[in-house]
């Protein structure tokens, strides 16, 4: 299993400590939210934030636009530093082609679910991506509760993947904690988001290590 926390629940004023904590923590990946107050009714870091967040990492960037258009924009975050960058099938006229664009910007190419989004819609595509982000909460804001169907959905995703033969890894964003980190991965998991739970505790390197440790 791979951790990867949300730098969107880090402390903004102390942005550079908190990317070399984590550097020095057991995470594995930094995962990097993308709002634009129109997909999302947040807004987020930008570029420029970006950038300075990969001037300081060491770790694999997880980039997740939750944007419209985001065929706009990703070339700024390839060229920025992005490793993974993954955009919403909801946002995508042309899912397919987004992926090749990624692809072809020598990025792993993820896709973005929605609660309500059904797995199926991703019969076509799933052999084309190396990463499905299953939201468990609904996007644009940090500290939301865990959504219990989502179980439900790893194991839908997990027997679609085995059954085409998708190398996809299966990443969940929302409400991820020690409690149920676990039943996660059992359920199919490979990439966990964890935000607020880390980074609102204490000592977040420990709370980082205790997830691994469940797992």
């Amino acid at each position: 299993m791979l951790l990867a926390p949300s730098v969107l629940a880090s402390d903004f004023a102390n942005l550079q400590s908190e990317v070399e904590m984590l550097n020095k923590s057991q995470a594995d990946w930094l995962h990097i939210d993308i709002m634009d107050g129109v997909f999302v009714p947040n807004i987020s870091f930008g570029i420029p934030v970006f950038e300075a967040i990969s001037k300081h990492a060491k770790k694999h960037l997880d980039v997740h636009l939750m944007i419209v258009n985001p065929e706009k924009y990703v070339d700024n975050f390839a060229r920025a530093g992005a490793n993974t960058i993954s955009v919403h099938i909801e946002a995508c006229q042309h899912l397919h082609r987004n992926l090749q664009q990624i692809r072809n910007l020598g990025c792993k190419a993820g896709i973005a679910v929605n609660p309500h989004t059904s797995i199926s819609q991703l019969e076509n595509v799933i052999e084309e991506t190396d990463l499905v982000c299953l939201m468990s909460v609904n996007p644009g804001f940090g500290g939301q509760k865990f959504i219990e169907q989502t179980y439900k959905k790893v194991s839908q995703l997990k027997e679609l993947i085995l059954k085409t033969g998708s190398k996809a890894l299966i990443e969940i964003d929302g409400g991820v904690n020690a409690g149920n980190a676990k039943k996660l991965v059992d359920a199919g998991a490979d990439v966990l988001v964890a935000g607020n739970f880390v980074f609102s505790s204490p000592n977040p390197t420990e709370t980082i290590s205790r997830i691994k440790s469940l797992v």
